[in-house]
């Protein structure tokens, strides 16, 4: 490109728009170049099997888009982005007695839970009470927090594994499932150390914002912060490979919505010897398996309940979790995955033909695994929705080797930007007081692999860009 800029940023995901709107709301003149035909990252969405039916690719369901302390300031609504709030946040269905559920009440949630009622009140609502305070001190890079009382009393559950919390904590099957299903967004060992944060962080966030999904599909996240960075006099331009950040010398910094091992790719030749040490010892996760179908109707559950929710984890007791969730680790694929279920069309009609449904599912599979995991997935469904099978019209599968084909970012099929235990929680993507500088001046991380890491709309490309306005424009 030949005409300058101040700044460019590679890569069109929520965090790289994100980092482009921070920019042009200081009134600088930003590019986003995206590889790929279409915007949005990990935020698109496809006719991915039958004409009429809109499926996400990556992301369905965005716990975090309304806890996000960038995300609320924007007027997206003004650009049509539009949230469709479940009748309840999430539905873990048991064998053999009803589903636990995550309401958005915290005493209706567990008053369902029996002996653990006062033990989970006890555990949520001081949190659930200060959640805007938690998120705007925890989604964020290290700092001086505001509220330390708060965060100290969150930390102190935080850092154990999920397992740990679950077994001290509770007493019933019931809340041990569901507090094991919410740690598996972690997508680490339910025994190790900090599985407990994710869970925690999605459990606050189902009761004091929800798990919303956006109407028309994720792909409407990305129209709506494309349309508000249109509007500051941004520009975005498809189908625009960065194979090497000297071709972004027309903009004083640049900004890159990449992992890791892309940046060291494009940008490595102008780091640092220890830098470049630093950053490709960054390690990725396990990968996922995903699969779309096309509904004759809804998902037949057991449960009838279960339909009033639009995430649905399968996965029974905490023990069946755990070791799906283990073996991943250990580099087998799970004969009883855990499986994460989506069902938007229950709540916005607009995806699919009258009368008929999507529903997106995946299961955690080991790096870059080629096992076939469709039948595995599918005998989860059927075993809390009898006749799952009768419904699918027709059906989309997403190996680790095509997510990452479509989404660079997943490499191996890994949707988090990279592992998020102690080593890589805080210190994504090197130990850096501001880990979004690279050892090149100008040049700057803004991807998940960057604090607060993956899943988090926004933050990771705000701070980013904040980091670069300091450096560079004030």
């Amino acid at each position: 490109m030949s005409t300058a800029h101040d700044a460019v940023v590679v890569g069109s995901g929520p965090n790289g728009l994100a980092a482009a709107i921070a920019l042009a709301q200081r009134g600088l003149s930003v590019v986003v170049l995206e590889a790929q035909p279409t915007i949005g990252g990990g935020a698109r969405s496809a006719e991915l099997t039958l004409p009429g039916f809109t499926h996400d690719v990556c992301s369905a369901i965005h716990p975090m888009a309304l806890a996000s302390p960038f995300l609320q300031r924007l007027p997206l609504a003004q650009f049509g982005l539009s949230w469709v709030q479940p009748h309840a946040p999430l539905a873990h269905p048991l064998d053999g007695e009803p589903a636990a559920l995550l309401e958005r009440s915290v005493d209706k949630t567990a008053s369902a839970l029996g002996a653990d009622a006062f033990r989970y009140q006890r555990l949520t609502k001081p949190f659930v009470n200060s959640a805007q305070d938690i998120f705007d001190d925890l989604l964020a890079p290290l700092h001086m927090p505001r509220h330390p009382l708060m965060d100290l009393r969150f930390g102190m559950h935080a850092v154990q594994s999920a397992w740990g919390l679950a077994q001290r904590h509770f007493k019933t099957d019931r809340a041990k499932a569901l507090f094991a299903g919410l740690a598996g967004h972690s997508i680490l060992p339910l025994e190790r150390p900090p599985s407990a944060a994710v869970a925690l962080m999605l459990l606050i966030a189902g009761h004091a914002c929800g798990w919303p999904l956006p109407k028309g599909g994720a792909q409407a996240i990305t129209r709506a912060l494309a349309g508000y960075f249109g509007s500051l006099g941004g520009e975005i331009v498809v189908d625009h490979r960065v194979e090497n950040v000297d071709e972004c010398d027309f903009a004083r910094v640049v900004l890159l919505d990449l992992t890791p091992r892309q940046v060291l790719k494009v940008a490595g030749h102008h780091f640092t010897a220890g830098y470049r040490k630093s950053l490709a010892r960054y390690r990725y996760g396990p990968g996922v398996f995903k699969v779309d179908w096309a509904l004759d109707g809804p998902i037949p559950w057991n449960d009838a309940t279960c339909a009033r929710a639009a995430t649905v984890h399968l996965g029974g007791r905490i023990e069946e979790i755990a070791d799906s969730e283990s073996a991943v680790w250990a580099g087998r694929a799970p004969e009883r995955p855990f499986v994460l279920v989506a069902q938007p069309t229950l709540f916005d009609a607009s995806r699919a033909p009258p009368e008929k449904h999507t529903a997106w599912a995946y299961c955690h599979v080991p790096h870059g695994s080629t096992v076939d995991m469709l039948s595995r997935i599918e005998d989860q469904l059927e075993r809390f929705a009898a006749g799952f099978r009768d419904c699918i019209l027709a059906r989309h599968v997403l190996q680790p080797a095509e997510l990452e084909r479509r989404n660079a970012n997943c490499i191996g099929g890994d949707i988090n930007g990279g592992v998020q235990d102690f080593g890589q929680l805080i210190s994504r993507p090197v130990a850096r007081w501001r880990p979004y500088r690279t050892s090149a001046p100008r040049v700057y991380i803004c991807s998940s692999s960057t604090p607060p890491g993956g899943g988090v709309h926004g933050m990771c490309g705000y701070f980013a860009a904040q980091t670069a306005l300091r450096d560079h424009f004030q």
